[in-house]
């Protein structure tokens, strides 16, 4: 390996980190990893491997940089410490572009066989990357197309595997084209076999962009239409204060005045962010009063994020709540938070890492909902999905599947500070509106909120770090179900069965060709 191969990785790491929140230079993701690939060109399945983890490297390095300020800020950490947690999670992250490499490196079929393999190969580790260790899909490659609304409608049947493995069949093609013009590899590849994939190519491309404009069309036309009223707030409530007694009132009194100000508008929802309230709504019986009565008062249905609790055999168990309030002053309804944020809400493996509740300030010992559970107002059903819950496709489908027919995300992205990330999270709500074509609106305590049509298309939405609200209208899908409501990631399974299918047919091949060769040896000697 030359410096020249790691310079090339990691020039391919600067183009996908650029196509992502807040840069948002899309296009670079069709091209970004042609770098890569020539850098891996010829190599053994080793170095490839080498160069695929400097390139993942440095891309989570870049892309997930916003994590140092959350735990200097919020968890407490010293600064050294939270860059080398941060070094930790890249190094585990960018182990996934090194397999990949190191996978694609291992096919000894001729090469337009090794080259076919990639979408596959990427796409399978970005499944399991989605669902290891409770899973975390942060910036998988289809990401970075959320403002491209015509190729992400192909999202309602593939899930965001399915553009993923499209944007890395677009970069073998266009470095197979390099490939003919400029050979990369000892043998040119044959102009039939070059015609095909490109055909290929071709043809992807214009079913998915023929697709995306038939749903642009689809569900942009609202005409008979019941449309539902929404409030979105956003208090801007700085964490420090959140849960200091002292400022109670104060951030009680915010939302109180912004809820009033918006029933102005006559609303039939109105949607406050994760954990809102500066109190326990479940035991805190004063409070709940009040917070009763400011439905009342509104005369709309209030949506609240905030703490609560069950009590058996003096064992108590907390959990990250959503409440549901009417004009009666009736609880309609709780959700508890199903997927918990790891070293947030909860240490995994705790009695192996017993040590980190002491090192991390803030951790909470949360328990996790069971039910999907879906409210009722009058003209909708709704579901609820608290903070990262949302980047989990596979869990908002179960709550559309149960019956909602919109969807609300509460979150607060305090912890992110002014960085990317909130930009990075709301590009992933685009994707579960567009996937089971429910509108999605969205409060965040400091931004970003907004609303997302059934499109992808995002209405409206505020700045970070602002005190503000959102007031519009969402056109809620009463009986429509995408294939990926009902069959979820069908597309991505495939793919990895194909893969490992694949993967061991080419070792077995392989091993095969291995003993023909030492017999031939022996018998020649």
């Amino acid at each position: 390996m030359k410096i020249t191969d790691f310079i090339s990785a990691g020039f391919s790491s600067l183009l996908l980190i650029l196509a992502f929140p807040n840069y948002n230079f899309w296009p670079f993701a069709w091209f970004g990893m042609i770098p890569l690939f020539i850098a891996i060109h010829n190599k053994t399945p080793l170095q490839s491997f080498w160069l695929g983890w400097a390139q993942g490297i440095l891309f989570y390095l870049g892309t997930l940089s916003w994590i140092i300020n959350t735990m200097v800020n919020y968890g407490r950490l010293p600064l050294s410490v939270s860059i080398f947690l941060l070094i930790v999670l890249a190094l585990y992250l960018g182990a996934y572009t090194g397999l990949f490499c190191f996978f694609l490196s291992c096919f000894s079929h001729p090469k337009v066989h090794k080259w076919l393999a990639a979408s596959f190969i990427w796409v399978s580790l970005e499944y399991v990357r989605a669902h290891f260790l409770t899973g975390f899909p942060w910036a998988s490659l289809a990401y970075s197309q959320f403002n491209f609304l015509s190729v992400i409608q192909i999202v309602d049947i593939t899930g965001i595997y399915g553009l993923s493995f499209l944007i890395v069949f677009i970069n073998v093609i266009f470095f197979l084209i390099l490939d003919y013009f400029y050979s990369f590899q000892p043998e040119k590849m044959e102009l039939s076999i070059f015609g095909n994939y490109v055909g290929v190519a071709v043809l992807l491309i214009f079913v998915t962009l023929g697709y995306g404009f038939w749903k642009n069309f689809s569900f942009g036309s609202r005409t008979g239409k019941k449309s539902l009223k929404v409030a979105l707030l956003q208090g801007n409530i700085e964490q420090n204060h959140k849960w200091d007694p002292v400022y109670q009132k104060m951030v009680y009194k915010t939302y109180q005045d912004m809820t009033l100000k918006a029933a102005g508008s006559d609303p039939n929802l109105i949607v406050w962010p994760e954990t809102a309230t500066p109190f326990n709504f479940s035991s805190d019986i004063v409070n709940q009063k009040k917070l009763l009565q400011l439905g009342k008062e509104s005369n709309s249905n209030i949506l609240f994020g905030s703490p609560s609790y069950t009590e058996q055999r003096k064992d108590i168990t907390l959990f990250n709540s959503a409440y549901l309030i009417s004009p009666e002053k009736k609880v309609l309804g709780r959700y508890d938070k199903i997927h918990l944020v790891p070293f947030g809400e909860y240490v995994p493996l705790k009695k192996l890492l017993f040590f980190v509740d002491k090192m991390v300030t803030g951790i909470g010992n949360f328990g996790s909902g069971t039910e999907y559970t879906v409210f009722s107002i009058p003209d909708a059903k709704l579901s609820v999905l608290i903070c990262f819950e949302v980047i989990f496709p596979d869990l908002v489908r179960r709550f559309v599947k149960a019956g909602a027919e919109f969807l609300v995300n509460i979150t607060n992205d305090a912890w992110f500070g002014k960085s990317a990330a909130s930009y990075q999270h709301i590009s992933m709500v685009v994707f579960r509106a567009v996937e089971n074509r429910r509108p999605t609106i969205r409060a965040a305590n400091t931004g970003i909120t907004g609303i997302i049509d059934s499109r992808g298309k995002i209405i409206s939405q505020t700045d970070i770090f602002v005190r503000d609200k959102i007031i519009g209208n969402i056109f809620p899908e009463k009986n429509y179900r995408t294939f990926y409501t009902l069959y979820g990631d069908i597309f991505a399974i495939a793919i990895l069965f194909c893969t490992i299918v694949y993967g061991g047919f080419n070792f077995y091949r392989g091993k095969r060709k291995q003993r023909w060769k030492k017999n031939r040896s022996i018998s020649n000697s």
